[in-house]
């Protein structure tokens, strides 16, 4: 188990690489860590892993799993792992359909799901793997918007405000009297699910008529393409795109707070900041290809890949948390099936 110390300065090379990214520098953002080569690893080499792996799920989730299987397969190249974005929800459903073996979600697994799972004998593994926060986005021809109140934002997307609320300065009276486009993730996704309960206050209530999207990269072109545009989703996706499009801060009421690896960390960008998953299928863990794959993708020696593409990996003592559920078969979910859960702090992951 890593030390206290060793875990705090992890949490201060977060911080520091959150103020190099916000002011614009290039660095290397590779965390090095001195541990021994993790057991995924050290399987892979002596047995030569082959088979196929099934991965599907959220769209927030997808870079991190996508950098993840094409580290693995630099020393594995005979397993074939195929990843694909469906959203938490409709990841879910293949999941519990049998359908995959690991399944990414930018939220936890909700009552419903885990029924589906178990009519259908699926036992599950809950892997939280990293904290992402919510980008707030609009085109970079808009010079007027800097930072939007909590309030403001439910003003925009509450149900009531269909057909209501279709012009700036309805949001804001200083705003200029010029259209506003909204686009967000379609209704399968736990990000849509995860912003309707910070922001409206329910999750799944939303107004409906905005630009819906199955997938982030659809999003980031449709408000790069648009004056009038403003949308949400996950912060990697703003940092992958930063050219194209203009970061707002936030107003939860302690002040305007922009999304950064540091705001995220120690928990200053909330509402709009919560843990991501990945859901491993018990019966899989017993082929090896799996279990060497998902030990990998908790490894504390792994968590570099999860910060270069814009996530806050856990702590150290967090992913051997999940390394020894994954280990010992624990299955279940820490939520309750809740779905979507505000204010989880990263103590609550170990």
């Amino acid at each position: 188990m890593c030390s206290q110390t060793r875990n705090w300065a992890f949490v201060i090379s977060l911080v520091t690489l959150g103020v190099a990214a916000c002011s614009g520098q290039n660095l290397d953002t590779t965390v090095s860590f001195p541990e021994a080569v993790n057991k995924a690893k050290e399987v892979s080499a002596s047995e030569k892993l082959t088979g196929s792996i099934k991965i599907d799920g959220s769209s927030t989730v997808f870079p991190i799993s996508k950098a993840m299987v094409e580290a693995f397969q630099k020393s594995n190249p005979g397993v074939q792992i195929a990843v694909g974005v469906s959203g938490t929800g409709g990841g879910f459903k293949k999941f519990c359909a049998n359908e995959t073996d690991i399944s990414g979600a930018s939220r936890p697994i909700n009552a419903e799901e885990m029924e589906l799972c178990k009519q259908n004998n699926v036992e599950f593994i809950e892997l939280p793997i990293a904290f992402d926060g919510l980008a707030i986005v609009v085109n970079p021809q808009n010079n007027f918007a800097q930072c939007l109140k909590l309030g403001e934002l439910r003003k925009m997307w509450e149900p009531g405000a269909q057909g209501k609320i279709s012009n700036w300065n309805q949001v804001r009276s200083s705003f200029p009297n010029q259209p506003l486009s909204l686009y967000g993730p379609d209704k399968e996704s736990g990000t849509y699910d995860y912003f309707t309960l910070a922001v409206v206050g329910e999750e799944g209530k939303s107004r409906s008529d905005f630009s819906p999207s199955k997938t982030d990269t659809a999003l980031v072109e449709g408000i790069a393409a648009n004056p009038n545009a403003l949308g949400y989703f996950g912060y990697a996706y703003y940092l992958a795109n930063q050219n194209k499009l203009k970061l707002l801060a936030v107003d939860s009421g302690s002040g305007c707070v922009q999304p950064s690896p540091q705001t995220i960390a120690d928990s200053r960008y909330q509402p709009l900041s919560r843990p991501v998953f990945i859901y491993v299928k018990k019966s899989a863990v017993k082929r090896p290809e799996v279990k060497a794959f998902s030990s990998f993708y908790v490894s504390p020696d792994n968590a570099n890949l999860i910060l270069q593409v814009g996530d806050v990996p856990l702590p150290s003592v967090a992913l051997e948390a999940a390394g020894l559920r994954l280990d010992n078969g624990q299955t279940g979910t820490k939520f309750g099936g809740k779905g979507s859960v505000l204010g989880v702090k990263q103590d609550a992951l170990k």
